[in-house]
């Protein structure tokens, strides 16, 4: 296999733009996760059949020796991150989007936006607060307020297509460290831009490759993981679905950094799309010689294996990732050693998550100061989070460190929903930040500047960049027994704190949500799970009380109303509602008596009925089968 060297790189790069210049039209339909649940397979499939019956020729990519003016291309992206609104197709050069796109409506958009400029009104966004139609991401606030450097590709290229990716200058600062750079300058370089740890513990990334490169061993490996658990988190799926040639790119600097000839991708087995994008990168990455023996005849060698994990949240964590990868159970082991030191298969080991390593290759191209400008004085360079909950637009967005709370979930969120999804404009109650290892951040830090100092010192911390909103009728003590439950059933299990101090944890969230819960039940969930957050085996036990012991802190309130009053003020805690009949609303139908699955219910026809509260479950049947709103205690 021959060697690429810069001259085929830039070639590609060259011939490539030319021949898109000559596109007509370019049709981009988002085939992330999201959008395929959704059937943009359908739509895209339907936009082909539509383009044909139009007599128009299509190209599913770029043909470089065509410059027809005609030319009709439609191909598939990454995720657009504009979840909520998917399928998203979009249409280039005009810089139009539609969303919650059908395949019925295919042949319309090729009739009026292909054949002719005019734009469809009602597949358009509609800001839900404004009311105003936007024409595409140049005008829709979700986009227009981010900065998109790691994702700025993806849902732009075909994810599938190396020559695109060369294209828009990919694997350019691959062959600059491999060919211009010494590994002590890579290393310097990423410690000049401040990149850390985008997986959740926020360390140094330049400072974790040169321990690992001073390091004296004959074998050395890097690690992608890209085992993402936490609950509502889609960032580093979305990344390697979207841009895996980015990911490999930056492992590829990396291995040059700390002089490994080999890497492993570790994803998780959930993310089937994922796994197919990466092996099909690398693939095409060994077929164009950017990959395999001599690259960019620099007389190093770089290999990279996709790992497939079983899903378990503990192998997140990098020595239980590590003894994954070595056929072991995924199980956690003390440090040090440290992977720099004795990681994968003893050898020497840097393990950085996708977002890190798709981060890598920008830096290399554009400076460590180009990077800096972005972020605050700790924390530099942009984050990406998966926000969901209780917002409008939910979806995949990317900002500077720095930014506040309030603009991410108004201004880019488009702002709180009730419980049907309609915009309140009010009733902001909090967002848990880092998933079941984060905290909660309340009304009073919707301006706080959001990096990993600020957010540590609320008792909250940045992690992989889950975001979940909540309205005020979230229920915040069943918020954190949600996590706690998620966290003690992925528990390893090797140490006593995590294994039986999350269960312990667990049942006393138990016994306040059932109404069997004392202060000396509220003094002991408080008192375990700070044992637990000392004693613990790895990070992950050690966090895992964090979103317990955060709310308590936060809303201390409402859980001295289920302890104290057995009261739930939002009505979700099944076994603290007050079920009653209000005496004007009753007509005495019969129908809550005849459809109560208990008996609980008693009363003669067109007499008031009354509810027995000994006998009652509290199923809701009652309240569902009424019709004039008689059934108190349900909403």
């Amino acid at each position: 296999m021959e060697t690429m060297i810069t001259t085929d790189l830039n070639e590609i790069k060259q011939k490539y733009n030319e021949a898109a210049a000559h596109i007509f039209k370019r049709i981009v339909v988002c085939a992330g996760t999201g959008c395929i649940a959704n059937g943009a397979l359908a739509v895209h499939k339907a936009l082909e059949k539509a383009i044909e019956d139009a007599g128009m020729q299509l190209f599913t990519e770029v043909v470089l020796d065509r410059h027809d003016c005609r030319e009709i291309q439609i191909t598939g992206s990454g995720c657009q991150g504009f979840c909520a609104q998917g399928p998203l197709v979009n249409i280039l050069p005009d810089e139009t989007m539609y969303v919650k796109v059908k395949p019925e409506d295919a042949a319309e958009i090729v009739e009026k936006s292909i054949l002719h400029t005019e734009v469809i009104d009602r597949l358009m966004y509609v800001n839900p607060v404004t009311g105003e139609h936007n024409k595409g991401q140049l005008d829709i606030p979700f986009y227009k307020r981010q900065n998109r450097l790691v994702l700025g590709e993806c849902g732009h290229v075909d994810p599938e297509n190396i020559r695109e990716y060369i294209a828009h200058s990919g694997y350019q600062a691959a062959f600059k460290a491999y060919t211009q750079m010494a590994d002590v300058e890579i290393c310097e370089e990423i410690i000049a831009s401040g990149l850390r740890g985008r997986g959740g513990g926020g360390f140094p990334t330049g400072r974790k490759w040169q321990l690992t490169r001073v390091e004296q061993s004959e074998k050395k490996y890097v690690i992608c993981n890209g085992d993402e658990g936490d609950p509502g988190a889609f960032m580093d799926r979305s990344l390697m679905e979207g841009n895996p040639h980015r990911v490999l790119e930056g492992m590829m600097i990396a291995a040059r950094a700390i002089g490994a000839d080999e890497a492993y991708v570790y994803v998780r087995l959930e993310y089937p799309l994922a796994v197919k994008r990466m092996r099909k990168a690398i693939e095409d990455a060994m077929d164009a010689g950017v990959l395999g023996e001599n690259v960019f005849g620099s007389g190093q060698n770089m290999h990279i294996h996709v790992m497939e994990g079983a899903g378990a949240f503990v192998c997140g964590e990098e020595t239980a990732l590590m003894a994954s990868i070595e056929g072991k159970r995924g199980m956690p082991m003390p440090k040090p050693p440290f992977p720099a030191q004795k990681g994968l298969f003893g050898k020497p080991t840097v393990i950085n998550n996708v977002e890190t390593l798709a981060a890598v290759p920008l830096i290399i191209r554009n400076g460590a100061n180009w990077f800096n400008q972005y972020g605050t004085v700790g924390s530099k360079g942009t984050k990406t989070f998966a926000l969901t909950g209780h917002v409008a637009n939910t979806g995949l967005i990317e900002v500077p460190f720095g930014t506040t709370l309030r603009e991410i979930v108004y201004n880019i969120g488009g702002g709180v929903t009730d419980d049907d999804g309609k915009v309140t404009g009010e009733g902001f109650k909090a967002v848990q930040i880092g998933g079941p290892s984060g905290g909660c951040l309340t009304e009073e830090d919707l301006d706080l500047p959001l990096d990993y100092d600020n957010l540590i010192a609320k008792g909250a911390m940045v992690g992989s960049g889950g975001l979940v909103v909540m309205n005020k009728q979230s229920c915040m003590v069943q918020i954190a027994r949600f996590f706690m439950n998620f966290t003690q059933s992925e528990s390893c299990g090797k140490c006593v704190p995590c294994r039986e101090g999350t269960k312990q944890m667990l049942a006393l969230l138990d016994d306040i949500i059932e109404g069997r819960a004392t202060m000396e039940t509220f003094e002991l969930l408080e008192e375990v799970g700070k044992v637990v957050k000392l004693a613990s085996l790895c990070g992950l036990g050690k966090t895992a009380p964090s979103p317990v012991l955060s709310t308590i802190v936060k809303f201390k309130d409402e859980y001295l109303e289920h302890i104290n009053d057995k009261r739930c003020r939002t009505n979700n805690c099944k076994a603290l509602r007050s079920i009653s009949i209000d005496a004007e609303k009753c007509i005495g139908c019969t129908a809550c008596a005849r459809k109560c699955p208990v008996g609980a219910i008693s009363g003669e026809k067109k007499q008031l009925h009354v509810i027995d509260p000994e006998v009652c479950t509290k199923c809701g049947v009652c309240f569902e089968v009424c019709k004039f709103d008689a059934v108190l205690g349900f909403n």
